[in-house]
C-alpha cells in the first residue's frame, strides 16, 4: 500500500474509480470495484491485500490486547465483547472524555472543508481501499461480532460493505459539485450606468459533528453508508460501536485516522466512542450540541427517540419493520420454494430484510405443478428448509449463529403462537461449539381471527416467519398494505403469474412506499440488495426514514455558504 500521498496524487490514483462508480449510480447497471470472492486477496490479487492465512493471524493477533487510536481525551479503557460463537476477545478499546474529544474532532473540520468535494472523496476512496485490503481480517472481525458465518461475513461485511461506502462517496461527490459551481462572476446591466459587478464564491459546509451509531448485526455494511456520506461532505464523524460489535468498526476508525493523517488532514476527524459495560452513551451524545447528523440502525423503540429529541440533529433511522411476501400464483413451483426457503434460513433471519409474514390464499395457489393448498403450500416449504438445511455442515454456513439471548426467546416462544409447520431445531457447530445455532421456525396463523393479528403484526426479528391464510388476493394486498403503512417494511415480494395481482401489488408498494421483489426464484434473493443498483429501504414508511443511498441521504449532511465580492 502506497503511504503518504498528497490530495492530488490521491484525486489522480482514484479518479478512475470514482467516474465508474459516478456513472454506475447513473445507469443502476451492476458494478463493483471490490472483488467478493476471498481468493481474489493476497499476493497475486488485490495489491497489499492480505490472505486468508494473513487475515486470520491478523484478528487473532488482536484478541486479548488494548486497541490502540491514540484520541484526545482517553480516560480510560473499555470493552467486553464475547463472540456469538462462544470465544471470548477480550480487546479493550480507548474509553474517551467527550469533552475534550469533541472540541479536537471540530478544530480539525476547517481544512477538511477547504479542501473542497473531490479531495474529501479521493481520501475517502482511499480509506476503502486500505480497508478492501484487509477484507479477510474484517471478516473474522464481524464474524466474531455479529455471528455471521463466515462467508456472509467476509462478502457482507467486506465488499458489499464497501462497496456500500463508496456508493454514499459518490453521491456525496454528485450533489454538492451540482450544488453550485466554485465561483461565478455576476453582472447586471444597468442601462446608460454602469453594470453592478460581483464576484461570488459557493462553498459546501459541513454540518458539524456527526454520530454514527452502529449496530450489532451489520456494523459495517449499516455503519459505513452514514460513515463516509457525513466525511465526505466535510463533517468529523464519530463512531459509537454497538458494545457487542466495536471490533469492526474500531478497524475502519483507526485505517480512517491513518489515511488522514498520511494525506495532511486531522486524524480526529474521525474518532471512536466505545462504552463502559451499562455506560449506554448513546442517549447523552446524542442530544449534544456538538452532534449535527446522526446514522442510526436498530430498534424502533430508540430510533423513535433520536427523532423525537436530538432535535439539534439531522437524524437517519433504520429501524424495524414486518416484511411480507404475497403468494399467489407461481410457474416455477420449485424455484419459489427453494428462493424462499434460502431467504428465510440465510443468517438466521437476522436480516432487517428477511421476509416474516407469508400471505397465502387459504383456497391454495395456482403453480406449474398443479393447484397446491394452503397446506400444501406451507408444508412443502417446510420441506424446501428442511433438505437446504439438512447437511449439517451446510446449515452452520447458511445460518451462522444466534446473536443474542433476545433472538433465541422469540424462537422458543413462536411455537405458542399457533401450529407449527416446522419446528426449529439446535445444531453443534464442530468448530465453535460454544455458538447457539437454530433453524428456522414457521407458525401456521389464520388471518381473519383477531387473535392471530398480535402476532404476525408484530416484528419477530429472528428466524420466525408466520404462514398467514388470507381469504383471496383481494385481501392478502389489502393486509401487505396496511402492514407497509402501519408497521413499515423494508422489503415486500410477492409471487404471481396474474397481471392484474401483481399491478395491485405494485400499486400498493408504490402508495406505501415499499421496495418490491417479483417472482424471485433464482439466485437472487429478497433480503439482498446491490449497491450502486437497488435501494435499501425507501425512506418512505416507519421502517427506515433514509435510504440507502439516494441524493437525500447525503444532501442534508451540507449547506452551500456563498461569499460575495464587490468586483
Amino acid at each position: 500500500m502506497t503511504a503518504g500521498l498528497t490530495t492530488a496524487q490521491l484525486i489522480e490514483k482514484h479518479r478512475p474509480t470514482l467516474d465508474q462508480a459516478l456513472e454506475a449510480i447513473r445507469t443502476r447497471a451492476y458494478w463493483s470495484p471490490f472483488p467478493e470472492h476471498p481468493k481474489a486477496y493476497g499476493p497475486e490479487g488485490v495489491p497489499g491485500s492480505l490472505d486468508a492465512a494473513a487475515g486470520q493471524a491478523a484478528f487473532d493477533a488482536l484478541r486479548g490486547r488494548r486497541f490502540e487510536l491514540d484520541q484526545p481525551g482517553t480516560d480510560g479503557w473499555a470493552g467486553s465483547e464475547v463472540s456469538p460463537y462462544g470465544i471470548d476477545l477480550s480487546i479493550e478499546y480507548p474509553h474517551v472524555d467527550t469533552d475534550v474529544l469533541l472540541p479536537a474532532m471540530r478544530a480539525a473540520m476547517p481544512a477538511w472543508r477547504e479542501a473542497g468535494p473531490l479531495a474529501r472523496a479521493a481520501v475517502s476512496a482511499e480509506i476503502l481501499a486500505r480497508i478492501n485490503a484487509r477484507t479477510h481480517e474484517f471478516a473474522h472481525a464481524v464474524m466474531h461480532t455479529s455471528g455471521q458465518a463466515f462467508m456472509m461475513a467476509f462478502q457482507a461485511g467486506g465488499p458489499h460493505a464497501q462497496d456500500r461506502g463508496l456508493e454514499a462517496v459518490v453521491y456525496a461527490l454528485a450533489e454538492q459539485t451540482a450544488a453550485a459551481p466554485e465561483s461565478a462572476e455576476w453582472v447586471k446591466p444597468q442601462g446608460k450606468r454602469d453594470p453592478l459587478k460581483l464576484d461570488k464564491r459557493f462553498t459546501p459546509v459541513p454540518r458539524g459533528i456527526a454520530l454514527v451509531i452502529g449496530c450489532n448485526t451489520f456494523p459495517t455494511w449499516n455503519g459505513f453508508p452514514g460513515l463516509f456520506a457525513s466525511l465526505a461532505t466535510g463533517n468529523a464523524v464519530l463512531v459509537k460501536p454497538h458494545p457487542r460489535a466495536v471490533l469492526p468498526l474500531a478497524l475502519t476508525v483507526s485505517i480512517a485516522r491513518e489515511v488522514l493523517r498520511e494525506a495532511g488532514f486531522s486524524p480526529d476527524l474521525v474518532a471512536l466512542a466505545a462504552e463502559r459495560d451499562g455506560e449506554g452513551i448513546a442517549k447523552s451524545l446524542a442530544v449534544r450540541p456538538e452532534i449535527r447528523l446522526i446514522d442510526y440502525t436498530g430498534s424502533t423503540a430508540f430510533g423513535d427517540w433520536l427523532e423525537t429529541n436530538a432535535r439539534q440533529a439531522q437524524v437517519f433511522t433504520e429501524k424495524a419493520g414486518v416484511n411480507t411476501i404475497v403468494v399467489h400464483s407461481t410457474d416455477d413451483y420449485k424455484g419459489m420454494l427453494s428462493n424462499l426457503a434460502f431467504s428465510l434460513s440465510l443468517y438466521s433471519g437476522q436480516m432487517c430484510t428477511t421476509p416474516q409474514n407469508l400471505l397465502v390464499p387459504r383456497e391454495g395457489i395456482a403453480t406449474d405443478a398443479g393447484h397446491k393448498s394452503y397446506d400444501e403450500v406451507v408444508a412443502d416449504l417446510a420441506m424446501a428448509v428442511e433438505k437446504l438445511l439438512g447437511d449439517d455442515a451446510r446449515a452452520n454456513a447458511l445460518l451462522g449463529a444466534i446473536v443474542n439471548d433476545q433472538v433465541k426467546a422469540r424462537i422458543d416462544a413462536a411455537a405458542q403462537l399457533g401450529e407449527v409447520a416446522l419446528a426449529s431445531r439446535t445444531l453443534t457447530n464442530p468448530d465453535f461449539p460454544g455458538a447457539t445455532v437454530r433453524t428456522p421456525v414457521i407458525v401456521k396463523l389464520d388471518g381473519a381471527k383477531p387473535d392471530a393479528e398480535a402476532a404476525y403484526f408484530s416484528e419477530c426479528f429472528g428466524p420466525v416467519s408466520f404462514a398467514v391464510a388470507v381469504d383471496s388476493a383481494e385481501a392478502a394486498v389489502e393486509l401487505l398494505r396496511r402492514t407497509v403503512r402501519e408497521k413499515g417494511a423494508m422489503t415486500v415480494g410477492a409471487y404471481t403469474t396474474s397481471p392484474e395481482v401483481e399491478r395491485l401489488v405494485e400499486e400498493a408498494c408504490l402508495e406505501e412506499c415499499a421496495q418490491l421483489s417479483l417472482n424471485l426464484t433464482g439466485g437472487v434473493y429478497v433480503n439482498q440488495t446491490a449497491a450502486f443498483s437497488d435501494f435499501h429501504g425507501s425512506g418512505g414508511n416507519p421502517a427506515a426514514n433514509a435510504v440507502l443511498c439516494d441524493s437525500a441521504f447525503v444532501a442534508p449532511r451540507f449547506r452551500v455558504v456563498e461569499v460575495r465580492r464587490q468586483a
